[in-house]
């Protein structure tokens, strides 16, 4: 009977992928990886209530489960990784780095090292013959956030909710009386719970107020609290009054300074051609497309795209693409890997 390492985050994604390997004949052990246990001024940290609940599905479910501690490893390689990169003025994903580092390198590590055949976790997505594939449901589809993990993982990887649609993986949870049927998904920091960017940041970055100032004009025309906090693109939380909005179009991070413009065509925003950097292929050995579709953030359109080296051209201009974003690339259906944005 082939052994499975399921991660149980105490959601209901990972508790219905449990319950189906069970179903399917999988010899099943349950995982919740504690990657983070501090409290915030304001915010207490959820891992307790989901590590309870995850506990709460393996036993109705009926099989052993373990913790891994991987806490020190998360803070070392996913959070300082987003907070020298939110230093350096970027705008970094630390779920896909959380994938990379932790659970489709550490936990796949020591769960194989515990015994297991396979991984399976509650992603959105498919693999076949260790090939990324996107979920049938496009709207919840992850591969986005998965770019990043070998071929050799995903060989050792099972994805369950694959096949199914968020709104059946509910009505299936509740027929199978699981605790977690009903229970929200976490919206915040990917490892903190509800907690927003910017207040996890101001406990770690040191901040100075600086000047807004008017691209066409290089008037200061309002104060911010952090040239870190903000993104190109951005509109919202400017406080700048009335009128038509402004858009965030650029940021000196030495000078402090945030630039913004009334141009919603302003050239800062828009992009055609994108270069990258440390760019993975899932598949290093096989040949791939001159011409491909990109995704640029996750649940964005596909873009038409042709690449070149390291360099990225697309058919139309996209809005809003920074550096430290990643771009992923995909033929047709099969995720063939990514780079971050220089």
């Amino acid at each position: 009977m082939t052994k499975v390492f399921v991660g149980m985050s105490g959601g209901v994604d990972s508790s219905l992928a449990a319950a189906l390997l069970v179903e399917q004949g999988y010899d099943v052990i349950g995982v919740y990886m504690k990657n983070w246990s501090q409290d915030l001024p304001g915010m207490k940290c959820p891992w307790a209530e989901d590590l309870a609940d995850a506990k709460r599905v393996a036993v109705k479910l009926g099989i052993d489960f373990r913790v891994f501690d991987f806490e020190r490893e998360y803070r070392d390689q996913v959070v300082q990784y987003m907070i020298d990169e939110y230093k350096l003025g970027h705008t970094p994903n630390p779920d896909i780095m959380c994938n990379q580092e932790v659970k489709f390198k550490l936990f796949l590590d020591a769960s194989l090292d515990q015994g297991a055949d396979m991984i399976a976790t509650g992603h959105y997505a498919k693999t076949s013959d260790g090939n990324l594939l996107k979920a049938t449901d496009e709207n919840k589809d992850q591969t986005y956030f998965l770019y990043r993990v070998t071929k050799e993982a995903l060989e050792k990887t099972l994805f369950p909710l694959g096949d199914m649609t968020k709104q059946q993986v509910r009505k299936e949870a509740a027929a199978r009386s699981l605790v977690t049927a009903g229970k929200k998904e976490s919206m915040g920091v990917c490892f903190v719970g509800q907690v927003g960017m910017k207040e996890f940041l101001g406990q770690y970055v040191e901040t100075q107020p600086g000047d807004i100032v008017d691209k066409q004009s290089g008037d200061k025309i309002g104060r911010h609290d952090g040239a870190i906090f903000y993104t190109l693109g951005q509109r919202h939380g400017l406080d700048l009054g009335g009128g038509l909005p402004y858009y965030v179009v650029g940021k000196d991070m030495e000078r402090n300074e945030v630039y913004v413009s009334r141009n919603i065509n302003d050239d800062n925003i828009w992009r055609q051609t994108i270069e990258l950097q440390n760019i993975h292929w899932i598949d290093e050995s096989s040949e791939r497309p001159r011409d491909v579709q990109v995704r640029i953030r996750h649940r964005a359109a596909l873009v038409d795209a042709v690449i070149e080296g390291n360099t990225l051209t697309l058919a139309d201009k996209q809005r809003a693409i920074t550096s430290g974003q990643s771009a992923v690339i995909y033929s047709g259906n099969k995720c063939l890997g990514g780079g971050v944005v220089v």
